[in-house]
């Protein structure tokens, strides 16, 4: 049987562009391939069936490369930690398909760890399989929340190599995605002053992209103008599901606003604004609440390119809806999560602001207080407040007394308002939006220790049916 994957109608949509956007690269031949995962729920998307693509099927794709498909190296620029860096690129990576789906988007296949490319600078091209584990785990998360994110198609593990003087196991993954493109692809044209390119670039974004813009007469500032939407959704699902990304340079930025690439990322153990996932990130630049401001700055750095054909004047009017926009999709994520809808203004920013002291003084587990509430809701919480968060699995004293009674109160008084079926929308959203699987940092390193020691992935594969 031919293999599923290269039976695909594989679409040349950045190919198309032309060779100022890549470079043909070859992946490197690997001398071991073990398959440790491979997403089946992704292949109905690409109409295929998991009843019929195999493991040997995933490994030959996305290990062997045996595909006819073009491998892609994309160059790029981009802003880190505030400066701009012209040495960037597909370092270990490339583009390695694109694939029209059955809901009629694009998708691009990418690698990570498939070896070098003129973009790899000193370094060796390659990956670890504890980077690709934490990364499969990230996005299979993020995407049970329900952030639009990439996700890994496959993970295999290859032969081991040497870094930093250690010896540690190698993989190589497959990334699905919207798209390859970023913030600093943009970014390179803008620094060569290929404003002409930036054109040709602009056009194929909003037309395979933003398809519902294509030959609109103001299709370029509306692209603008809703990239800054998605972003501002975004950031605020990441905030509201306690995540930080980590590095969040321009270059981390998608064009589609997808969240991807997840290295030193974390999901906050507790309510720390000042919480940074990246030891090297010494002054906090990309701290979980800077997020948002990055984020937004990371936009205005974009309309520098973007200038050549859009007026600055109207890209920046559509920035400045950027914090509003924020709150309002920050806020509506937050009552999602405490399984609330609509709101006054007031009791929204009343209720938020008291669940945030709450977490930030007990210290309590940010993703087991959403647990919490979603196992011992009850109707008799609409009947006595007392009732409310009962045998909690943490204990409050002093200031955390006060704030856990008023939440108590106004959460009360919240639901004495709604009918018996609106209560049961509540216990309904609590379900929807809050995961019984928290991803701690402890929790990954436990499956990593599994793995290296004894090579046990159990742990692994049932945190992964979790989620799902």
């Amino acid at each position: 049987m031919t293999n599923p994957f290269f039976n695909l109608n594989y679409e040349p949509a950045l190919e198309s562009l032309g060779n100022d956007f890549f470079d043909r690269v070859q992946p490197a031949n690997f001398s071991q391939h073990t398959l440790r995962f491979c997403n089946n729920k992704l292949l109905p998307i690409l109409g295929l069936d998991s009843n019929i693509v195999a493991d040997k099927h995933f490994l030959d794709f996305g290990g062997h490369f045996r595909g006819q498909q073009s491998c892609l190296a994309l160059p790029y620029h981009g802003y880190q930690f505030g400066q701009y860096n012209p040495y960037l690129g597909d370092g270990r990576g490339f583009l390695y398909g694109q694939v029209r789906g059955i809901d009629g988007q694009l998708y691009d296949f990418g690698t990570k760890g498939s070896g070098q490319t003129p973009y790899s600078q000193s370094r060796d091209g390659r990956l670890t399989l504890k980077g690709g584990i934490r990364e499969v785990l990230a996005a299979e998360a993020l995407h049970c929340a329900g952030v639009r994110t990439s996700r890994c198609l496959s993970l295999i593990e290859t032969e081991t190599f040497a870094r930093e003087d250690e010896l540690v196991r190698g993989a190589v993954m497959v990334r699905f995605s919207n798209s390859h493109l970023r913030f600093g692809t943009f970014e390179r044209l803008e620094y060569y002053d290929r404003t002409d390119l930036i054109q040709q670039l602009l056009d194929h974004v909003i037309q395979y992209y933003y398809p519902h813009l294509w030959q609109q007469p103001d299709c370029y500032i509306r692209f603008y103008s809703e990239l800054v939407q998605r972003i501002a959704q975004l950031v605020a699902q990441w905030m509201a599901v306690g995540f930080c990304h980590g590095v969040l340079n321009t270059d981390n930025m998608s064009i589609t606003g997808e969240s991807f690439d997840y290295g030193p990322y974390a999901f906050i153990d507790t309510y720390n604004p000042t919480f940074t996932a990246a030891a090297f990130d010494h002054q906090g630049r990309y701290s979980y609440r800077n997020q948002p401001s990055v984020c937004r700055w990371n936009l205005a750095m974009l309309q520098r390119p973007l200038s050549a054909v859009i007026p600055v004047s109207e890209m920046e009017a559509a920035l400045d809806t950027f914090s509003e926009s924020y709150t309002q999709y920050y806020h509506q994520q937050m009552l999602y999560k405490l399984g609330l809808d609509r709101l006054s203004v007031w009791e929204t920013e009343e209720l938020i602001d008291l669940t945030l002291q709450l977490l930030f003084l007990t210290k309590i587990n940010y993703g087991e207080f959403f647990c919490e509430l979603r196992q011992k809701f009850s109707l008799q919480w609409g009947k006595d407040a007392n009732y409310i968060l009962q045998d909690l699995k943490f204990l409050v004293s002093g200031e955390e007394v006060t704030i856990l009674k008023r939440w108590c109160w106004l959460y009360h008084q919240l639901l004495v308002e709604r009918s018996p079926e609106k209560i049961e929308n509540i216990f309904q959203r609590l379900q929807q939006a809050n995961s019984m699987v928290v991803l701690s940092e402890s929790k990954i390193e436990h499956i990593w220790q599994a793995i290296r020691e004894n090579n046990y992935w159990q742990p692994f594969i049932n945190l992964i049916e979790r989620l799902s």
